[in-house]
């Protein structure tokens, strides 16, 4: 199975009122974010925001008196706000040993210490220790230096093999709300993967306002095509269905007869989500990586993400072209994440 994560800056306008609604989620609720990259000043400039609205609590990673420089040339007040220096932690011991536990023998003492001295990780085991709550990386590191390690020491949640990357399609002011996915990730998911991509969509729907009825697509409408492929999503709708009941999944599906009335009418007519779709799952990259990309450029929809989906904590990745405004917006989207685990 071969994993890609395509890097994508998440938009510089979203709706104000998706944010104001997020935002009020997790207001006063002492959700504690960390950062690794500390000393970057979009981080500092969003890290102050954030702390002033009661919003999360900020904790940065790196030498105190460097960060506080930083923060000092650009205006910037840190004194209320937590700062970690991984080369001076008094719990230094007990992270490594929770550290190499976690690796299962895949990884020495002496090779826990050192990893450790990277700012990635050290966040990444704060988070899986349970000392913060979720984390934002990526505003100078590469997309693996962030991902890599939440992968081997947070891991997927029970019963997800797979984490995978949605994206919140929006257009006219948060009037047409619609989620994507997996768009990032996961190159050609087998039954089991896509049907558990679909469940972790749905969940991620519904933190956005989003109802979830959930369209397995494929070029295929309930059998109207014979081909390995439409059987995949055909498998997957199924195995979706079992493990979440809850939740409106039907499949396969074209994308036409998912969406438009009168083409569910004639194609599914009995269906619960044709015709009145609003979670597509695509059945592999490519489609849905080049799907969510037309409608963002024919169609005129804000793309937001990816949303990393699937992991037992929220761990985010920022583009390293981000903004500050671009930080302040996917950290109240992990805070908001934190909510659901």
């Amino acid at each position: 199975m071969i994993v890609l994560y395509i890097k994508s800056q998440i938009v510089e306008v979203i709706s104000v009122e998706l944010i104001e609604s997020l935002s009020s989620k997790i207001k006063g609720k002492k959700v504690r974010i960390v950062f690794p990259e500390g000393s970057e000043p979009r981080i500092l400039g969003a890290v102050v925001r954030l702390a002033s609205e009661d919003l999360v609590q900020p904790v940065l990673i790196g030498n105190p008196e460097v960060v506080k420089e930083a923060a000092k040339k650009r205006g910037f007040n840190v004194e209320n706000i937590e700062i970690v220096d991984p080369a001076n932690y008094a719990e230094i011991d007990e992270m490594v040993a929770s550290f190499v536990e976690r690796r299962k023998g895949k990884v020495s003492e002496e090779k826990a210490i050192e990893l450790l001295k990277d700012e990635n990780y050290f966040g990444t085991m704060l988070t899986y220790m349970g000392l913060v709550d979720g984390l934002v990386s990526g505003a100078i590191h590469s997309t693996g230096d962030t991902v890599r390690p939440a992968l081997q020491i947070i891991k997927t949640k029970p019963g997800v093999s797979r984490t995978s990357g949605a994206f919140i399609m929006m257009r006219g002011r948060g009037q047409e709300k619609y989620l994507f996915s997996d768009c990032a990730i996961n190159v050609n998911p087998n039954a089991q993967e896509l049907a558990e991509i679909a469940v972790e969509s749905a969940k991620t729907a519904e933190m956005f306002g989003i109802e979830p009825k959930v369209a397995m697509l494929s070029f295929s409408t309930r059998g109207s095509a014979v081909a390995e492929e439409a059987t995949k999503v055909a498998e997957a709708t199924k195995i979706a269905q079992e493990l979440a009941p809850q939740y409106d999944i039907d499949g396969e599906m074209q994308f036409d007869a998912a969406f438009v009335a009168s083409v569910a009418e004639q194609k599914a007519p009995d269906s619960n989500v044709a015709g009145q779709a609003s979670v597509f799952v695509f059945p592999e990259l490519q489609s849905g990586n080049i799907g969510y990309k037309i409608a963002q450029r024919f169609g005129n929809f804000e793309a937001i993400g990816p949303i990393l989906q699937g992991l037992n904590k929220p761990i985010s990745d920022l583009s390293r072209g981000c903004n500050e405004e671009d930080v302040y917006k996917l950290t109240i989207i992990t805070a908001n994440q934190t909510l659901m685990n």
